[in-house]
């Protein structure tokens, strides 16, 4: 596409539309929450996000905003404007009806069939087009949006909670609580964030979690427990259908039926996946048959099995790891990733580019990507 050069105030405004994505973040989904700024004479006139998915784009509320202010204006957007009809007419459309001059966006619409159509299909129409203002920063508030469309699966984000000697738990299994409350009310913003909650059926057996969110004005997530064995009790409270939208229960096709059975009258999905070569259920056929459900993104919260297990598989996006300031001990008390383990130190995953957030007196250490064994 054409492109006209970055000017000195793009920087500051595509900031305002990175702020209004957050906004969007857990109902939007399937689709990004895309935030859009409209500016004329150097003012902003325009604000708008993507808050729910089959209702307007943000671009669309953001030139509403505006309304005739609109004309001749800059409109920034943090993803390429869509080009393509889906549950609503095309971005680029009420773009060109509102008499925009400039699109300034963040990200490229990384949907393979459509990939530029909406830059180029302005540039053509004789707007002025600058791409990637903020790129990588866009590229990171759209990152469910992004695994999701180009690999079918959800964005992995594997959390987990640990004393400073590496233990999620002690000898005896005791693990209420291992960080502290200002970790925990963090964590149910992230639950927020996502599509649906997975734990291994270690966890949901120990602990009896309900995997909601706890935020006022975010729905609950989509509840995933991995049970090849299908050992979770049909009382558990992962199970409870008051809290919507829904549990599943993964297990591998030859889990016995008399189980599913129980479990399927207790509210929940059972879904038969194939298994691995340790006949377990198959987290790779698992991650596909999530992406074909429209899910975007998931939080791992649990155990050390499945963290494992998922790393193994190359299926994580992102880690989260919370330290809290306790030493438990015990050679027998659980760590944060369980398996055989890898057998060299040059064969570990290397947590890239990793920050530091404070929470309270524990330490989160977020890695943003993940590189692999």
């Amino acid at each position: 596409m054409p492109i006209t050069p970055q000017e000195p105030q793009d920087d500051h405004f595509m900031r305002r539309a990175l702020a209004l994505t957050r906004r969007g973040l857990g109902t939007s989904s399937p689709n990004p929450a895309v935030g859009a700024v409209v500016v004329n004479g150097g003012k902003i006139v325009g604000l708008g996000w993507h808050a729910k998915a089959g209702e307007p784009h943000g671009e669309v509320h953001a030139l509403r905003h505006a309304g005739p202010l609109a004309k001749s204006a800059t409109i920034y957007v943090t993803l390429e404007p869509c080009h393509h009809a889906g549950r609503t007419p095309p971005c680029t459309k009420a773009v060109l009806q509102a008499g925009i001059s400039r699109v300034v966006f963040g990200a490229s619409d990384p949907n393979p069939r459509v990939a530029g159509g909406g830059g180029n299909f302005l540039a053509e129409q004789g707007l002025e087009v600058t791409p990637g203002v903020l790129r990588q920063a866009c590229e990171w508030e759209h990152r469910f949006f992004i695994t999701h469309v180009t690999t079918g699966r959800p964005h992995v984000i594997l959390k987990t909670a640990a004393t400073m000697d590496g233990k999620t738990a002690s000898a005896t299994g005791h693990s209420r609580w291992v960080t502290g409350e200002a970790s925990r009310r963090f964590v149910h913003r992230v639950r927020g964030w996502v599509d649906a909650i997975m734990v291994g059926a270690g966890t949901a057996l120990t602990d009896d979690p309900q995997l909601t969110c706890r935020l006022t004005g975010k729905p609950n997530p989509l509840r995933v427990v991995v049970d090849s064995k299908l050992r979770l009790p049909p009382t558990a409270k992962v199970l409870d259908p008051a809290q919507g939208p829904g549990c599943l229960v993964a297990c591998p096709q030859d889990a016995p039926g008399e189980q599913a059975k129980q479990l399927s009258e207790s509210g929940a999905q059972v879904l038969r996946l194939p298994a691995d070569d340790q006949g377990r259920v198959n987290l790779a056929a698992l991650m596909d048959e999530l992406g074909a459900r429209g899910v975007t993104s998931l939080l791992a919260e649990g155990g050390a099995g499945l963290a494992w297990s998922l790393l193994r598989a190359g299926l994580v996006n992102e880690v989260m790891y919370f330290y809290a300031p306790k030493l438990v001990g015990g050679s027998t008390a659980p760590s944060m990733v369980g398996g055989p383990g890898l057998e060299r130190m040059d064969e570990a995953w290397e947590l890239s580019r990793p920050i530091v957030r404070r929470f309270g007196d524990d330490v989160m250490l977020w890695s943003k990507t993940l590189g692999s064994s």
